[in-house]
């Protein structure tokens, strides 16, 4: 059926003169064609007819004597061309309350837009000008489309949603207009493809109540005020496929860009809800990103960058989490989390920040993990007031005052951390006892580490390396931990400490420093154990008038001069030993002697979990790994990596499930404590019963980082002990060396070797009774901050547990260490072969296999450590026989042979 045509002019014959009339004796589906003029009517559409202008765009003007220019009802008209002109702008130009028109390459002006009910309208490339109070209005349950349309001249907000609406909108522009470019209310979903809102009098886009909306690939630019701002119960979110994430509706800014704002590129505030997927927020004139109240920020790969004020600012309890992108040369701090505000940082940057990287201040809460922060005038990180810093992986660079500043009350966790090229490397002035577990700080300024007065500290594992001045700093009554750490290259002393503190350092290595390895002013205290110092340009030790620290195990080696005293010292000094110094107050061992009990402390990151004192050799009781280790490498950073390291252990089958059943049930005493229920009667502290060189320090340290892996402990690390170690000498000298063995082992595992030990046969009145006094409650005033693991002969180990009736309520669990077999054995010492490149052809593991059945099991068999004794005596022999060789080849170099084994009945 051809399409009837129906012409209107205002001048001529044959055709009607107005459009009203044309509209009227139109039949459904007809074009109305309409010739160049100014129609001064206003329209009602209810029917599916087309107008027209004959001549193009813009040459048919419609004006509205009153009311609307165009009224659509219902059905589905089309117009394509025309200008429709309201009587009043603050009235509607055009009105859609139902039906689904179709309005291409038309201009609505003298009035507003407006959608009502559940009409459909679809308008494309339109423009709506000169209007007030609102240039376009959904409201209803209205579905409208627009699609590259320009909103602008608008006294007022450019596009409002309203009710139930709707809309899409698709490469669309708002603005420049007096108010908000784009107000969203209501309860509805509006999305916008490819927007652009320019020169807004108020927020770009605004969200309130339960509005939701999704913004791919929009522009925000130029206005007076923020960017997006967001209230309520409104939710911003950005997903990849246009999905919501972490809110019910949600709005979406998935590659976006807010830029030349007024203030804040983005604000939430009371009970808001944003997240942002790959956007880009700049050249504000206020903060980046501001959350407050109770709002909720989540951000994947967003960046912040050149804000005038602060890049991301958090506060009252508001949450912000982020993975990937950052905040780069803002103004103000990079980051800046006050009240009770929680921030975690993922894989993110914060650069070139004109005050701090990161501010945290008041109850804020932070966790940053694989951060990278680099650049600024002041600190890295500092955090104040109350607040607590949580940091993994994360990197700090180029901080012109202190890497990282912990403050007031603030508190401080940092693992695996890097501070570097900064003024100070961390400040740690704060009543609480912060942590830096394996950390490195470098190349400093300043000093590497500083701690004010009345400040403790706990520093596992971590290396201070080239500082310009001390390498740790401990100020007035200042109490640092040092476990496992190495102090290199400092431009002061090592170690510098000032009266009255008293720092523990244990296991520890300092080397190269240009003054004193140990400095101790006037009058100060603390611990120096089983450390080595070495190449000092003053002497290693210094110890001042009233000073009195105590000195036991250490080695002093390659320098000038080992220790040197004030008059009036107190120092006591213990079975320290002196070797290559020139003037030396300590005893020189003779050459041959071999001072395996002084160990050098571990100095990379292969060597980090090593025992807490000397005297475990190699740092193993005899467990080999399958792996051909020896069970002492680093700790895994998940939990199946360390279950699978236990099972990589020989033997120990029993003690495995054992193992295993435990952290099953604390991974359901956590569950259940998440859902507020009670969690099941649980003892974490063991009984370990076997023979010599059963696995069972090797057991005791993995067992500490699991737990640390479940979140049940904070550190992990593994503190050994034995009755001298936790015993006195005198009358009031055991508490105090019990509870200082303890305290060392908070928030990881107390392995008491020989524990029964502390109860020997017949002697009521000894000192060990006080020593389990003093465990008994030291166990019970922290009882979830540390792991008690006791440890010793099977037929020893329940006497000892009878010996007090607190000991018999805590120590409720024992794990059987039983003897290796022979294949076991076998197992171990192909292990050690394998590590040390040496082949074990099939002849020579028969003969292995042979010798540990034939060898005796006396009271001088050790399990593993024999093992690990022969196979050191196989290396031996087999090293006098191929050294007879005229040209042994490389496999005479890497061949045990059977007849490399040693004689049974040699004392190994």
């Amino acid at each position: 059926m051809s399409q009837t045509w129906v012409k209107v002019a205002q001048r001529g014959w044959g055709a009607h003169h107005t459009i009203g009339a044309a509209v009227r004796a139109a039949a459904d589906g007809a074009v109305v064609s309409v010739m160049p003029g100014e129609y001064r009517e206003s329209l009602v559409l209810d029917r599916p007819v087309t107008l027209l202008a004959e001549k193009g765009a813009g040459t048919v003007r419609i004006v509205a004597p009153r009311g609307p220019a165009l009224t659509v009802s219902g059905g589905a008209p089309e117009l394509r061309g025309l200008v429709l002109q309201g009587a009043d702008p603050a009235g509607p130009a055009l009105l859609v309350g139902g039906g689904e028109p179709v309005l291409t390459d038309c201009e609505i002006t003298g009035g507003r837009v407006e959608v009502a009910g559940t009409a459909a309208p679809v308008l494309r490339g339109c423009r709506v000008h000169r209007a007030a109070g609102e240039g376009v209005r959904l409201t209803g349950d209205s579905r409208a489309v627009l699609e590259e349309c320009t909103v602008a001249g608008i006294d007022g907000v450019g596009v409002l949603v309203a009710a139930g609406a709707t809309p899409r909108l698709r490469g669309c522009t708002v603005g420049p207009v007096g108010g908000e470019g784009v107000r969203l209310g209501g309860t509805g979903r509006s999305t916008f493809e490819d927007c652009e809102v320019t020169g807004s009098g108020g927020a770009a886009v605004r969200l309130l109540g339960a509005a939701a909306a999704l913004l791919v690939s929009c522009r925000l630019r130029d206005g007076r005020a923020e960017g997006v701002h967001v209230s309520a119960g409104a939710t911003a979110t950005a997903t990849a496929d246009g999905g919501t994430d972490g809110g019910a509706g949600g709005t979406v800014l998935e590659g976006c860009e807010v830029s030349g704002t007024g203030a804040a590129g983005l604000l939430a505030d009371q009970d808001g809800r944003v997240v942002l997927r790959d956007c880009r927020i700049s050249a504000t004139a206020g903060a980046g990103i501001v959350a407050l109240d109770r709002s909720s920020l989540r951000l994947h790969g967003t960046t912040v960058a050149d804000t005038a004020d602060t890049g991301l600012a958090v506060g009252g309890t508001a949450s912000v989490r982020a993975d990937g992108g950052g905040v780069r040369r803002a103004a103000g701090n990079g980051v800046y989390a006050s009240g009770q505000a929680e921030l975690a940082l993922t894989d993110c940057e914060v650069a070139d920040s004109g005050y701090s990287g990161i501010h945290l201040g008041e109850r804020a809460r932070a966790l940053l993990v694989d951060c990278r922060l680099h650049g600024t005038p002041e600190h890295g990180i500092r955090a104040t007031g109350d607040s607590l810093l949580r940091a993994e992986g994360t990197r700090i660079e180029r901080a012109a005052m202190a890497g990282v500043s912990v403050e007031e009350r603030a508190d401080a966790v940092l693992h695996d951390c890097t501070v570097s090229t900064t003024g100070t490397g961390v400040r740690l002035h704060t009543p609480h006892r912060p942590l830096l577990d394996d950390c490195r700080v470098t190349d400093t300024g300043g000093t590497g580490v500083e701690l004010g007065p009345r400040t403790g500290a706990l520093l596992l594992r971590t290396r201070i390396h080239r500082t310009g001045a001390a390498g740790l700093l401990a100020e007035e009554h200042s109490v640092p931990l040092l476990h496992g750490c190495e102090i290199a290259g400092t431009a002061g002393s090592g170690i510098v400490v000032r009266a009255a503190a008293a720092p523990q350092v244990r296991s520890s290595a300092i080397t190269r420093t240009a003054k004193n390895g140990v400095y101790h002013a006037d009058g100060s205290h603390g611990v120096l154990e089983d450390c080595v110092l070495s190449e000092t340009g003053y002497p290693a030790l210094y110890v001042g008038a009233g000073a009195d620290p105590v000195v036991r195990r250490c080695r002093f080696h390659d320098t000038a001069e080992d220790v040197a005293t004030a008059d009036g010292s107190a120092a006591v000094i213990e079975d320290c030993l002196a070797e290559r110094v020139k003037a030396s107050a300590l005893p020189v061992p003779a050459a041959t002697a071999a001072p395996s009990r002084l160990p050098l402390p571990a100095a990379g990151p292969g060597e980090a979990d090593r025992a807490d004192r000397a005297g475990s050799g190699d740092g193993s009781d005899g467990a080999g790994g399958a792996d051909g280790t020896d069970g002492t490498g680093p700790a895994a950073d998940s939990l199946e990596a360390l279950l699978a390291q236990l099972h990589r252990l020989v033997g120990l089958d029993r003690v495995k499930r054992d193992v295993e059943t435990m952290v099953k049930l604390m991974q359901l005493v956590r569950r259940r404590k998440e859902l507020g229920l009670p969690p099941p009667p649980t003892s974490r502290h063991l009984v370990f019963a076997g023979n010599p060189g059963t696995g069972k320090t090797t057991v005791a340290r993995l067992y500490g980082q699991i737990l640390r892996a479940l979140g049940m402990l904070t550190g992990g690390h593994l503190v050994e002990a034995d009755r001298g170690d936790l015993v006195g000498e005198y009358v009031g000298h055991t508490a105090p060396k019990t509870t200082a063995v303890f305290r060392r082992a908070l928030g990881g595992v107390l392995f008491i070797d020989e524990a029964y030990a502390l109860v020997p046969h017949g002697q009521g009145g000894d000192f060990g009774q006080e020593a389990i006094s003093t465990l008994v409650k030291l166990m019970e005033d922290h009882r979830e901050e540390i792991v008690v693991i006791v440890a010793g002969y099977p037929g020893d180990m329940q006497r000892f547990v009878d010996a007090n009736p607190g000991l018999a309520s805590r120590f409720t669990r024992t794990l059987t260490f039983d003897d290796y077999l022979g294949p076991e054995l076998v197992e171990i010492v192909a292990h050690q072969a394998d590590q040390h490149r040496y082949d074990l052809p099939e002849p020579t593991v028969a003969a292995l296999a042979e010798y540990f059945t034939a060898l005796p099991r006396d009271e001088g068999f050790g399990n593993g450590r024999t093992a690990r004794q022969v196979f050191q005596w196989m290396t031996e022999r087999h090293a006098r026989r191929v050294c007879d060789l005229a040209d042994p080849t490389p496999q005479d170099l890497t061949t045990v042979q059977p007849e490399d084994l040693p004689e049974l009945g040699l004392p190994l």
